[in-house]
């Protein structure tokens, strides 16, 4: 069981109600604890990686699978918690800006939680076009219980999404339709060449990463920006999008909706995590606002 350092407040729970829905390991009344399940980048297996954390908020991973390089494992589960993050200063930013300290004790400090990888935001991404986020899990669900690796841990049985791999094996299935089973496959083989890896995708400049992402078949501005932030984990850096402006402006009582060089400039007092705080303004916005209808 190895021991996760964290050193800004960090709630598993809170986490989990706000953005996970992953399945909740039975405990003691002492823990809470996750399961998430998901094909190593690298592509070589899958594995459930179980986190625990105990009432006096420390937290610990246990990694399961066949054949599993553990430490690798353990490093793609505290990615998609953003546990992988240096968060000494998380709490810092509060100090300069009073609006996000509000933010940061309302919803306890969260941080973003991100796709299993780039990968699995991709597929996931391609397969919810034109249907409901229920309709996309039902079918990512089905598909991995038809085509994923199987899992045992601690006396349950998970199911990983299928690996890039097996995606692009795939001919035909009654689960999706041919023309997303396409693009799919596009997907896939760009995963196995690398290209949709966390580290890749990261050591790229943001304009060059959307530019690549944009190049998929299926992916457009608004998936690559997803890929990206939500999947890859860009941690200092604004979305230039509607959506963020307009909860800028309610958040800071501007007359109207800001520029993106007014977003940035207000966002100065974020960094380093200005994309954590992104995310406490749009959960702010869609729990304590609202947003106009038809407007994003």
């Amino acid at each position: 069981m190895d021991k996760i350092p964290h050193l800004a407040p960090f709630s598993l729970r809170n986490q989990n109600e706000y953005f996970g829905g992953w399945p909740v390991v039975v405990d003691s009344k002492e823990e809470f604890a996750i399961a998430l399940t998901f094909p190593i980048e690298g592509w070589e297996c899958s594995a459930t990686v179980i986190i625990r954390q105990d009432r006096k908020g420390s937290l610990s991973a246990k990694a399961y699978g066949k054949n599993i390089d553990t430490q690798k494992a353990i490093a793609q589960a505290l990615a998609i918690l953003s546990l992988d993050v240096d968060d000494a200063s998380w709490q810092e930013v509060g100090k300069i800006d009073a609006f996000i300290s509000g933010l940061q004790e309302k919803y306890t400090y969260i941080r973003p939680s991100l796709f299993h990888s780039p990968y699995e935001a991709a597929v996931g991404f391609i397969i919810g076009q034109r249907i409901s986020i229920k309709q996309r899990q039902a079918i990512q669900a089905r598909l991995a219980e038809q085509y994923g690796e199987i899992i045992e841990a601690e006396g349950q049985t998970y199911h990983a999404f299928p690996s890039p791999q097996v995606l692009v094996g795939l001919q035909e299935t009654n689960i999706i339709n041919p023309a997303k089973l396409e693009r799919l496959h596009g997907i896939a083989a760009t995963a196995l060449e690398g290209k949709l890896d966390r580290k890749y995708l990261l050591s790229l400049s943001n304009a060059t990463a959307l530019a690549e992402l944009e190049s998929l078949n299926g992916i457009g501005p608004f998936y690559a920006s997803g890929i990206l932030y939500r999947g890859a984990g860009v941690v200092d850096d604004v979305t230039d999008d509607s959506l963020t402006k307009y909860a800028v402006m309610q958040a800071y009582n501007l007359p109207n909706e800001p520029s993106q060089p007014e977003v940035l400039e207000i966002a100065q007092n974020w960094r380093p995590y200005r994309m954590w705080c992104e995310v406490l303004l749009h959960i702010w916005l869609r729990r304590e606002v609202g947003m106009p209808k038809k407007r994003f």
